[in-house]
């Protein structure tokens, strides 16, 4: 995203000769959240923009020119992409496979159904990108990550079925080394709360939680407290719908094994 704002408020922090942290004290926010906002990682909220303008006596300048909120979707993703790399614990809903859990092979069947079809340099710069998030899970503590999966992803080929079975017991064998928490919200439960598109809840240890969600080429970082708030109501109301940890892993070795069956 264009980082005009950022660029902006930091011209008016240093004219006031303030540092990062003397700012977020009289602004009541963290040293961090100024600095990913000054970074044009972060669009305030506009509670925070009205602090800031209080805090550097700026009238009401930042709380007016706030960034618009339908940013396209790379860019929002890019700021999402950051603050995934921050976060000490993801919380993700998806209707489709959340790209932590990605390898190879169906990533690039995914690429591959672009539209408009990608270049092979575009589709190869993408499958870096989509792997490189994946390492985050190398750490093996941090940051702690738990998925819902809607059970329809199991049963859409992706690829072939030998991909299938393959992208399933890789999830599995995450479960299973404790890394991550997933668990698999059956079809016979019916509509269920944030399954109507993706969504990303992503906790911090020294700024307030955020939510990332993504639709049809539109997406949206959500930092307001009382959205925040409420998306994390409705994941948690999801989750307790959904198969347990033991229930998840047998479903996704015996779906895995039927695809190998069938290949």
């Amino acid at each position: 995203m264009s980082n005009i704002y950022g660029d902006w408020l930091k011209q008016q922090r240093e004219a006031a000769d303030l540092t990062q942290q003397q700012l977020a004290d009289m602004a009541i926010m963290t040293r961090s959240h100024i600095a990913h906002i000054e970074a044009g990682r972060r669009v305030p909220s506009k509670e925070d923009a009205r602090r800031l303008d209080r805090a550097l006596n700026t009238g009401n300048v930042l709380s007016s020119f706030l960034p618009e909120e339908d940013a396209a979707v790379a860019d929002y993703f890019e700021a999402a992409r950051q603050l995934e790399s921050q976060a000490v614990a993801i919380g993700s809903s998806s209707i489709r496979r959340p790209g932590l859990l990605q390898y190879s092979h169906p990533c690039l069947a995914v690429l591959g159904t672009t539209y408009p079809p990608l270049s092979a340099e575009e589709c190869d710069r993408r499958l870096v990108t989509r792997l490189e998030r994946a390492r985050l899970l190398d750490d093996p503590v941090t940051p702690v990550f738990w998925a819902l999966l809607d059970e329809a992803l199991l049963h859409r080929v992706v690829g072939d079925r030998r991909v299938m079975a393959g992208q399933l017991r890789h999830i599995a064998h995450l479960v299973e080394a404790g890394r991550v928490r997933v668990h698999v919200m059956p079809r016979d439960r019916g509509a269920y709360p944030v399954m109507q598109s993706m969504l990303s809840l992503m906790w911090f240890e020294d700024q307030p939680p955020v939510a990332y969600s993504e639709g049809i080429h539109v997406a949206k970082i959500h930092d307001s407290p009382a959205v925040v708030d409420r998306l994390q109501g409705a994941y948690y109301h999801a989750l307790s719908d959904a198969l347990s940890l033991r229930e998840t892993v047998a479903l996704l070795k015996s779906t895995a094994k039927d695809y190998e069956d069938d290949a």
